[in-house]
């Protein structure tokens, strides 16, 4: 089961919520800034008590309407990227909008209170992994990758994608044909013992 804590900025709250998870004889997969998921369904009474020693620190275990809207989110912006052929041409908060039929500034705030980082800066980073996947497929090159995730110019995504990995596109590229003529250097060796 996931839940979704607001205000959970650091890892001293990660600890804090794992510890009051214990408490409570709750079993955790994943303590996330904003996310928990837990093995359990929480009963009202454990819901209530998870509410109420959270709401000490400072903390707040979100109902179940925002939580699913977190999610939903989540799940536009993910179908948004990674399985559409191409990126919308309207601006992201519109067509998240548009999508959920909210407010975007109400989605923004919900959003970036929960989860720690902007809602932009989360499709930054699935547009990022996204590009990595279609350099190692090596289908496109890196002006048709641009077009196709939305970005304004090759050096745009150059920039962006730096800024996030650290690396360039190119040199991401030439690490993963490395990476692959290493493999295929083991099967041609004959230093493999049969």
């Amino acid at each position: 089961m996931k839940l979704y804590i607001k205000y959970m900025v650091s890892i001293r709250c990660k600890l804090l919520v794992k510890a009051e998870l214990k408490n409570l004889g709750l079993h955790f997969i994943v303590v996330e800034l904003g996310e928990v998921e837990i093995m359990e369904t929480l009963s009202m009474p454990q819901r209530d008590a998870l509410k109420a020693a959270l709401a000490v620190s400072g903390l707040e275990l979100m109902d179940d309407q925002k939580a699913n809207l977190i999610e939903k989110i989540k799940k536009v912006i993910i179908e948004m990227v990674h399985y559409a052929d191409e990126l919308p041409k309207i601006k992201n908060s519109d067509y998240i909008s548009e999508k959920l039929h909210y407010d975007y500034t109400y989605l923004a705030n919900l959003f970036s209170e929960v989860a720690g980082l902007t809602i932009e800066h989360y499709i930054i980073a699935h547009k990022i992994e996204r590009v990595k996947e279609l350099l190692m497929y090596d289908e496109l090159n890196l002006t048709q990758i641009s077009y196709k995730m939305n970005y304004s110019s090759v050096a745009h995504l150059s920039n962006q994608f730096k800024k996030v990995t650290g690396l360039s596109p190119s040199h991401f590229k030439q690490l993963k044909d490395k990476r692959r003529r290493a493999l295929e250097d083991i099967g041609s060796s004959g230093d493999i013992e049969q």
